[in-house]
């Protein structure tokens, strides 16, 4: 099911019916699938360069294979990632590993912008730091694998010594 199949059902509050649930709980697995999709391709190509290729190659745009933009969410995830936005991001200081965001000034983004619906937006805002920090997570591994992988190659078969040799 999508969004627009079941958006006045998502803002009725009828959550005491277990059908409404399940139904609720599908939405938030498919908003989960969009935003892992939405955080593994965003150094893909953009939706403009995939329509040029498309239109250049003379093919029909596969919805599927488009890269998602923000727009693409319901409005309810827009907001999330509008929050999300504002508040300031935590790194590791060693290794520079990325440890998502500071929570701190949550309520005052809350306040200023007139979130009505604030355990929603929260709710979403969590999902999207979750994915962000998981994506950087395999990126920094998959880098430092590649970097493993070069040094390596590098080296050559056998062992190699640094001699300090004076004249």
């Amino acid at each position: 099911s999508t969004y627009e199949e079941c958006f006045c059902i998502w803002h009725l509050g009828y959550w005491d019916c277990w059908w409404l649930r399940k139904f609720y709980q599908s939405q938030v697995e498919t908003i989960l699938g969009l935003l892992a999709r939405y955080f593994r391709q965003a150094e893909d190509i953009s939706v403009d360069t995939y329509l040029s290729i498309c239109e250049k190659l003379g093919q029909e745009p596969d919805p599927l294979k488009m890269p998602l933009t923000i727009e693409d969410f319901p409005s309810e995830v827009q907001v999330a990632f509008f929050i999300y936005s504002y508040l300031s991001d935590r790194w590791e200081g060693m290794s520079g590993m990325y440890l998502g965001k500071d929570w701190s000034n949550i309520s005052f983004l809350f306040k200023i912008y007139g979130i009505e619906e604030k355990q929603t937006t929260f709710f979403f805002c969590k999902l999207i730091e979750r994915e962000a920090v998981t994506c950087s997570s395999e990126r920094s591994e998959a880098k430092r694998k590649a970097e493993e992988r070069r040094t390596k190659n590098s080296a050559g078969p056998g062992k190699t010594y640094a001699h300090n040799v004076q004249g």
